[in-house]
């Protein structure tokens, strides 16, 4: 008689691992699927003890939770992580003092804020990870996206940002609860 199998528990995704970059605090390696891209972090660097407005990069495990792409300038590419469309008036709070800080918002909205659909393409693709999202603490930062970089790797405001190439191959991996573990 043969014996059934129990069901097969679904695989945890592999984390997204983001390393400092020799010779350059502000840059990084990150490591997903066998391959290594660069990126670019934080112009403060990485730090343990991310408050808002520092520009460093958090030392911590986030899990990706979703993300927004701009239909109206690029193919959505292939993903089994949630994206949702970037339209014109679409914003992130990041005043700590209001009800919707460190969370999306529309326009008219009158504190500080990111505008999500820019001009530079930076957030064509954007990543939106759980720091300080489903724990909200005021002050302790706001807007940690993994998004599309700058040219020539300029540093980011505390985000993690690679090329649309990278971008497009760690979408391929990427899923609801994929961590991304940025080490010290």
């Amino acid at each position: 008689m043969l014996k059934k199998r129990p069901p097969e528990r679904p695989r945890r995704p592999s984390p997204i691992i983001v390393r400092p970059a020799p010779g350059n605090s502000c840059r990084a390696l990150v490591s997903v699927g066998g391959r290594v891209e660069q990126a670019a972090i934080g112009r403060g660097g990485r730090t343990a003890l991310k408050r808002e407005g520092d520009g460093a990069t958090p030392i911590a495990a986030m899990s990706l939770l979703s993300g927004y792409v701009r239909r109206d300038r690029l193919v959505p590419p292939v993903t089994r992580l949630p994206l949702a469309t970037l339209r014109p008036g679409f914003l992130w709070c990041d005043a700590p003092g209001h009800a919707a800080y460190n969370r999306p918002a529309h326009r008219p909205l009158s504190v500080s804020h990111e505008t999500m659909t820019r001009t530079d393409g930076l957030y064509d693709i954007c990543l939106v990870m759980d720091w300080n999202i489903r724990a909200r603490r005021r002050n302790a930062g706001s807007a940690i996206f993994f998004h599309l970089i700058r040219p020539g790797y300029l540093p980011t405001e505390g985000c993690i940002a690679v090329s649309l190439p990278a971008m497009r191959r760690i979408l391929k991996v990427a899923r609801r609860g994929t961590v991304v573990r940025v080490v010290g």
